[in-house]
């Protein structure tokens, strides 16, 4: 109801106030304790982060309101589309050269804004136990315009620093199998630790992805993870967006 009565009165500034705003409570309505780590997050960069959960989203809006680039299939579902669309989510079609160069110009336009843009270059979800292989070619919008990366480590632990799979949407799980199991978690905590920028500029993506990986999974020591388990864990999760090429 907010974003029907106060978006078109308001402006941009006062949006990411309000999504800032709305991602802290639904944390606070879950139980969930966000605990923040390392440096700022700095406008107009480009976040990277390895995915666990649907939640992630909110957790990166809860300390940096962010566009997300997102598969353009979630446009057309009811409310949740149009509730993206107003929050300024890139849709990305798979396998659409064409459609690519044009993402990749919005995205660009949205980092020369001073606006984050936020995706997930592993593509899908983990259990969190590991980060996949990133691809490379997400990250190729932030280089075209030379705005910087900057990696962001999501984890969720217990009270005691053990870490949870509550928040993990991967395998056959249902979103409410998933809400059901985060509500059910006393304590539950979810972690960011903010990496220092990257510059992207005359890097070779492939050398820029490989980087933020290392970073993230260093931030948070999660282990590679045997090859064949990231095989097998890519058919297993949530895909999201695979390429901007």
């Amino acid at each position: 109801m907010t974003v029907l009565t106060v978006y078109p009165l308001t402006g941009q500034s006062t949006h990411l106030s309000l999504c800032r705003r709305w991602s802290q409570r639904l944390l606070a309505i879950l139980g969930v304790e966000l605990q923040t780590k390392g440096t700022a997050v700095e406008p107009g960069c480009m976040l990277v982060a390895n995915h666990i959960s649907w939640l992630d989203i909110f957790v990166i809006n809860a300390i940096a309101p962010s566009a997300f680039v997102s598969k353009a299939e979630v446009r057309a579902w009811p409310l949740i589309g149009w509730f993206a669309a107003k929050n300024e989510t890139v849709f990305l079609r798979r396998g659409s050269r064409g459609h690519a160069k044009i993402i990749n110009a919005e995205i660009g336009a949205l980092l020369d804004a001073g606006r984050n843009v936020a995706l997930f270059p592993e593509g899908t979800t983990t259990d969190g136990s590991h980060v996949l292989h990133f691809h490379a070619a997400l990250l190729q919008p932030a280089i075209e315009s030379g705005h910087a990366i900057q990696p962001i480590a999501i984890s969720y632990h217990h009270p005691d620093g053990s870490p949870s799979r509550a928040a993990a949407y991967d395998g056959d799980l249902t979103l409410g199998q998933c809400i059901a199991n985060i509500i059910a978690t006393q304590g539950l905590i979810a972690s960011l630790h903010v990496g220092r920028p990257l510059d992207s500029r005359g890097i070779h993506r492939r050398d820029l992805a490989h980087t933020a990986r290392e970073a993230i999974m260093g931030a948070t020591g999660i282990d590679e993870g045997k090859p064949e388990q990231e095989g097998a864990d890519e058919g297993s999760g949530r895909d999201l967006p695979a390429t901007v090429d």
